[in-house]
């Protein structure tokens, strides 16, 4: 779209062969204030396209020699503008057509007879969407450059933001990654943290040495004594060999203890040790081990806060927390939503075999408004059920029952946090009566339409709409 001014004008090719049709939507096209360009026939719009580049293609489905959706076809296959949107328009719906128009890439259906409002409304529809997907692959563009040029030293590996607070986060990266530095990283579950740290270890000097990653939380403390400095032949029970430990495995590269907050007072204690005199022993042998190791550690916890109720040792939390990087919670960087949402649809459509994978309009408000407590894990798993549940490769919002679920709760209607979308709320209020009304009608679909007091064949409309049929 080009922009004059501050307002985004659109270009818009009309292919009508109806000239007194084709003149009243030229008008209607003009008075929202786009360019318009028009052709009496297929042929002769598609010639158009050759010569100049346009937004939005309106074809007529029913015309002489190529019909609309042949233009279509010739439109997705060879226009030089990948992002072109095209609306069919007809006097001969049926459901087999608006399925091929919308297989073959239509964005939208329309059929004659059409008030004035119909037509606006879709055609801004269409553009809304051209200018949305035009700022996602803006910001995409973005966050590639920042990472190419951070890449140069820096690799963020699969990290994925354009936001204030992410930008933020790049820099820390790229400024406490030289160092050998004990860092210590907060953040809620699911923010990112080992993402960050392993971010760290590869912009390190020593990234050719191992990464090795132990999560403390979830051992117990006689498991993890083993698993951080390994155990001698017979040390305990069922201990038939000698065993390296993680601190052994990391020489010269880094470790990365996750959910450090989690440990006991005792290993606290020989944790410090280790810290402090980058030394210790096997479980069952006196032999005292030295290593060369970066230490890493991650919590979902205020340690300060731990150190105040005399749950963690001040004297370790004082050797961990030298470079502190806080993570932020995906509900505080909402811009990077999308970003991320369309980042793990690319990487789960190639692991479940759907190209190019979706999001309608109500599910990315849906995406939006939700407060994410199990931040970005809790999105790429959202989308991996939705996108292997969804009908074809567009996500909508009935794919995200979850999520429209816990916002539901008590029965509220569905508001964004930061969309206040009315129509999407009273959606939200009409499915719920009608699913209601087929419960308690036993399902018999004129006793439910009789609750609703709307006609049969209204019910139908609305419940092949909710997808309820």
């Amino acid at each position: 779209m080009s922009e004059t001014g501050e307002k985004n004008v659109s270009r818009i090719l009309l292919i009508e062969d109806n000239e007194t049709m084709r003149e009243g939507m030229s008008l209607i096209l003009k008075k929202m204030g786009h360019e318009v360009g028009e052709a009496s026939n297929g042929l002769a719009g598609l010639e158009r396209l050759e010569k100049q580049s346009f937004d939005l293609v309106i074809t007529d489905y029913k015309m002489d020699g190529l019909d609309g959706l042949e233009v279509l076809k010739q439109v997705k296959q060879q226009n030089k503008n990948p992002n072109i949107e095209v609306i069919l328009i007809t006097a001969y719906g049926t459901i087999e057509l608006a399925v091929e128009a919308i297989q073959q890439g239509a964005f939208d259906f329309i059929t004659k007879p059409f008030s004035p409002q119909e037509f606006q409304v879709k055609v801004k529809k269409a553009l809304d969407h051209l200018q949305e997907q035009a700022e996602i692959q803006r910001l995409s563009e973005e966050n590639r450059y920042l990472r190419n040029e951070l890449d140069v030293q820096f690799n963020f590996g699969e990290i994925v933001g354009n936001s204030a607070p992410m930008q933020t986060i790049y820099r820390m990266i790229e400024k406490v990654a030289p160092t050998d530095s004990s860092i210590l990283i907060y953040g809620e579950s699911g923010t990112g943290k080992e993402l960050v740290a392993r971010a760290i270890h590869k912009a390190s000097q020593r990234n050719a040495k191992p990464f090795i990653r132990v999560n403390c939380g979830a051992l117990a403390e006689g498991i993890l004594e083993s698993e951080l400095f390994g155990h001698e032949r017979g040390a305990f029970t069922g201990a038939m060999r000698r065993k390296k430990g993680r601190f052994e495995l990391a020489h010269k590269g880094t470790i990365f203890l996750d959910e450090i907050g989690d440990i006991s007072p005792a290993m606290q204690l020989k944790l410090l040790r280790v810290v402090q005199e980058k030394e210790f022993e096997r479980v069952g042998s006196e032999e005292t081990l030295s290593i060369d190791v970066r230490i890493i550690a991650a919590t979902n916890k205020n340690l300060k806060e731990e150190v105040a109720k005399g749950k963690f040792r001040e004297d370790l939390y004082y050797r961990l927390h030298i470079l502190p990087i806080q993570m932020p919670p995906l509900r505080e960087r909402k811009e990077d939503i999308l970003l991320l949402a369309n980042y793990f649809l690319q990487k789960i459509g190639q692991e479940i075999k759907k190209t190019n994978l979706k999001i309608d309009d109500n599910a990315k408000k849906v995406l939006l408004g939700y407060h994410w407590p199990g931040n970005v894990r809790e999105l790429e798993n959202v989308l991996e059920r939705a996108a292997v549940l969804c009908e074809g490769n567009v996500i909508n919002s009935t794919d995200l029952p979850i999520l429209i679920e816990e916002k539901n709760q008590n029965n509220d209607i569905y508001l964004s946090d930061s969309v206040m979308d009315l129509n999407l709320a009273l959606e939200s209020v009409e499915k719920r009566l009608i699913e209601n009304a087929l419960e308690q009608a036993k399902g018999i679909k004129t006793e439910a339409a009789r609750l609703l007091n709307v006609k049969t064949s209204a019910l139908y409309y609305k419940m092949e709409k909710y997808g309820l049929i």
